[in-house]
């Protein structure tokens, strides 16, 4: 998986950088000294360390944590235990070199190591399709993959494994390329609406167009056909990992980055930051189904949109996306609810043929949306709105996915959670904090499990108090599990600079504070994280009923920073110390 949410540090995070690291430096040499301090201070103050908590924050109502009567009762500890969010690290995208070697395992086996001291929950890695069957249809190799899997499950972390059916490079973050299989793009040659297309014809080879989802044209195997035998051939051979329950998390690949999105904003066909994007759904596959759609509808002379702009254009600038433009007449809302549509059904069909294949493992189902936050601030959310969120201020394009999850017992996996509005640039009018607070509440209205990463490699301690804040948005909880608290979140990634000594030290105790200043626990159901066999996928929505859940609802409230910051801000001795000292640099 790589990072897909473009952003920028904005003038006021740079120049306070330098400041953000001395703070941090500071920090780590003030604990060592401090923390005895702070230990025989708890002891004077109480004789009973469970009386030394945090003051409860308001949270919403709608989302029951309430204790039964006759529950044993708990210690300060295993209560606090209730708050832990588990932390995990994206691998290198090369982990697996394109030539299906595990290179390097000496380097990665002492990374991981380290990763554990530092009380890392486990790690994520992408499982590259353009790896695994790159020798012909059927022909699989996954002998690198089961040599890493074991050095995982040796250093003693567990896996989240990516299903990716998507090219890496060309996007965000991406440092190697690993094209999706040569015999695909063979037959590509021939037939190049395969792949996913612009206004202009350009041709994307990241990922094969939803178009052919169900059409036939691989060596005579559909494109589902290609990702559900994938699915099964790893549930074949790593069936000894899944059965010791190293493997905790299938997260399968929906699109380009792995994401359940088009491929709106491509750097390979020169997009920048912050460009509006295109629409990618004029392969003659898609064509020929709109023009049936709008057939059916009563409407055979409309066409899919010819005046939408290009990629670096501002909404402004387009009859598509201008104050009063095509998106809000009849024939716009009709193509952009064709075109979110197939996108949900897409990752619907797709997880189904997942949920199927891994029915009965003790695991769960995840899928990852894009933090499409540029625009955001617009009416016209243009793009997200060619990225296929139909998201709107009066029309929410999040909740539908994560109700369709929802019948999957599937996660929904966010990014963008390190980002605060004052970092990004104010022409892109982005607001991530805002967009991160709708996503995440949809899923927790929709009763799913919502995880979450961050865009852009950052090492500073705001970056990871606006984690920490999204995690738990409303606190710590005395009394067991928070309201609202993430199922997990996921570090981009393990790289030299994370492991360089100021910046671990900063992420070491950004692991503690995910983990409610409790130590690594090794046993999930002390969190509340239950891995029972994964259970068949509920009935198909209709279409009724995901239309339903576009009707926009309140967020739930967030507080303001959050009580558990990597400085300080735990309610103790030493976090009033801290805050003292850090107090001089502001």
């Amino acid at each position: 998986m790589t990072s897909t949410t473009p952003g920028t540090l904005g003038a006021k995070t740079k120049l306070h950088h330098g400041r953000y690291l001395c703070r941090d430096v500071l920090f780590q040499n003030l604990l060592g000294s401090a923390e005895a301090t702070n230990k025989a201070w708890r002891q004077r103050s109480n004789k009973s360390a469970s009386t030394f908590i945090i003051s409860p924050r308001a949270v919403a109502s709608e989302i029951s944590t309430t204790q039964r009567e006759d529950a044993p009762t708990l210690t300060f500890n295993e209560k606090m235990l209730a708050n832990y969010v588990p932390i995990f690290v994206m691998l290198p995208l090369g982990v697996v070199t394109i030539d299906n070697a595990l290179e390097d395992k000496d380097t990665l086996v002492k990374q991981l190591k380290e990763l554990k001291k530092a009380g890392v929950d486990g790690v994520m890695v992408d499982v590259w399709w353009g790896i695994i069957e790159s020798k012909g249809p059927k022909q699989y190799d996954w002998s690198a993959y089961r040599s890493m899997f074991q050095a995982v499950q040796e250093c003693g972390l567990k896996l989240q494994a990516i299903m990716s059916f998507h090219q890496c490079g060309g996007n965000v973050g991406d440092i190697v390329t690993i094209p999706i299989p040569q015999w695909v793009l063979d037959i590509g040659e021939s037939n190049p609406d395969i792949f996913y297309t612009n206004l202009k014809g350009n041709r994307n080879q990241e990922y094969l167009t939803l178009g052919v989802d169900n059409l036939p044209l691989f060596n005579g195997r559909t494109a589902v056909e290609i990702y559900s035998d994938y699915l099964k051939s790893f549930r074949e051979n790593m069936s000894d990992f899944l059965e010791s329950g190293l493997i905790i998390d299938i997260e399968v690949g929906l699109g380009p980055a792995g994401e359940l999105r088009y491929p709106s904003y491509p750097e390979t066909q020169g997009w920048a930051f912050p460009g509006i994007g295109e629409f990618q759904c004029y392969d003659k596959y898609l064509k020929a189904e709109f023009k049936e759609a709008a057939a059916i509808a009563g409407h055979p002379e409309w066409d899919l949109p010819d005046n939408a702009g290009e990629y670096n254009d501002t909404p402004e600038s387009t009859e598509f996306f201008k104050s009063n433009g095509t998106y809000l007449t009849e024939k716009g809302k009709f193509f952009l609810t064709w075109y979110s549509n197939k996108l949900l059904s897409h990752g619907d069909q797709i997880l189904d043929e997942a949920n199927k294949v891994f029915l009965g493992c003790k695991l769960k189902l995840a899928a990852k949306v894009s933090g499409i936050h540029w625009w955001y601030e617009t009416d016209n959310h243009a793009a997200e709105l060619t990225a296929g969120y139909y998201n709107l201020k009066d029309r929410d394009g999040y909740r539908p996915i994560a109700r369709m999850l929802s019948r999957h017992h599937a996660i929904l996996n966010f990014t963008c959670l390190e980002m605060k509005n004052s970092e990004q640039s104010a022409d892109a009018k982005s607001a991530p904090q805002e967009l991160v607070q709708q996503v995440l509440s949809g899923g927790w209205r929709e009763n799913i499990e919502v995880a979450g990463e961050n865009a852009l490699a950052r090492y500073d301690s705001a970056a990871y108090d606006q984690i920490l804040l999204n995690a738990r948005p409303n606190g710590i909880y005395k009394d067991g599990q928070p309201k609202l608290r993430m199922y997990g979140v996921t570090y981009l990634r393990l790289v030299d600079e994370l492991l360089q000594e100021t910046n671990f030290n900063i992420f070491k105790t950004f692991v503690k504070k995910m983990h409610a200043d409790q130590d690594y626990c090794q046993d999930s159901e002390k969190y509340n994280h239950r891995l029972g066999p994964l259970e068949r996928s509920k009935p198909k929505f209709s279409t009724e009923d995901l239309l339903d859940a576009t009707k926009p609802v309140e967020p739930f409230p967030w507080d303001k920073e959050t009580d558990m910051s990597v400085t300080g801000g735990g309610g103790d001795l030493l976090s009033y110390l801290i805050n003292k000292v850090f107090s001089l640099f502001k």
